[in-house]
């Protein structure tokens, strides 16, 4: 199957930026039948439930499958895929989560991200519960305060189960491969060639490729890329024009972004800016 293609009947997606509920930095509600995510990694928290069929995903080289537990939650700048598990797709609902949402007392979320790589799936039916009450706030008109009370008890849920005393931390941030990573994100509409990279770091570019890769489960370039669809999927919910977006992310048109959207979303960049219910 190739995600590329076009959407196999029954395929939707919907898709928002809720603007009052801070810590949500964007839902997603999607069906998809043929459409396999390529490796990606994000720069928000994702958390997952499925409502109907069940996913397939690697997440840092291993295999899980959201049978496992009611909740997937996948931590950011880890590299995973996803496809479905059988031949009748998947329901999905999404939340990308700000690092902020939870660990608002750090600097960055190292601690947290070594226990949620080795344990994505949440056995928690209460936590499954809230985060279906959170949903469904947050396509009511006036919820916004509803929404952000059940976040924060999502959020205290989460960081029980994230709790970083129970499981190893990720490497440094200040090695090699998180100084390649800090530089491609300050650089995510300009770019930066491997070998301006090797002198700006003091390494071979092939090493810092072998390096990146090791560490976060994808090349540079195929992490630029989902970074800079990330950001397209913001600037689109915002109402940004695609050519506009295009530009504003670091594709080198639209027809660029159009591609690597498609390839990583399941839907162009036009139908996803459209997808969102009528409240924001």
């Amino acid at each position: 199957m190739n995600g590329a293609g076009p959407r196999a009947p029954g395929e939707a997606v919907t898709a928002w930026r809720p603007q009052r509920v801070p810590g949500i930095a964007e839902v997603l509600h999607a069906r998809f039948v043929r459409h396999r995510y390529p490796l990606h990694a994000h720069s928000t928290w994702t958390v997952l439930i499925v409502d109907d069929g069940a996913v397939r995903y690697d997440l840092d080289r291993r295999p899980h499958g959201t049978e496992e537990a009611p909740v997937t939650l996948l931590p950011p700048g880890v590299a995973h895929d996803g496809r479905a598990a059988g031949g009748s797709g998947f329901r999905k609902r999404v939340l990308y989560l700000d690092p902020a949402a939870l660990d608002p007392g750090a600097a960055g979320t190292g601690g947290l991200v070594g226990p949620a790589v080795d344990r994505p799936g949440v056995a928690d039916p209460v936590l499954r519960r809230r985060l279906d009450e959170l949903h469904r706030a947050l396509v009511v008109p006036g919820e916004e305060l509803h929404a952000e009370s059940r976040l924060a008890l999502v959020a205290e849920r989460l960081a029980r189960h994230l709790d970083p005393a129970v499981g190893p931390g990720r490497a440094p941030a200040d090695d090699l491969a998180g100084r390649l990573r800090d530089l491609l994100d300050t650089r995510l509409v300009d770019g930066v060639t491997l070998a301006e990279a090797g002198r700006l770091l003091h390494a071979h570019p092939g090493h810092l490729v072998r390096t990146f890769s090791r560490r976060f489960g994808l090349p540079p370039h195929r992490y630029l890329d989902a970074r800079r669809v990330e950001r397209a999927r913001s600037l689109l919910l915002e109402g940004t024009p695609p050519a506009a977006t295009a530009a504003a992310v670091g594709f080198h048109d639209q027809a660029h972004l159009h591609r690597r959207f498609v390839r990583l979303v399941g839907v162009t960049p036009g139908r996803y800016a459209r997808s969102g219910p009528a409240v924001r």
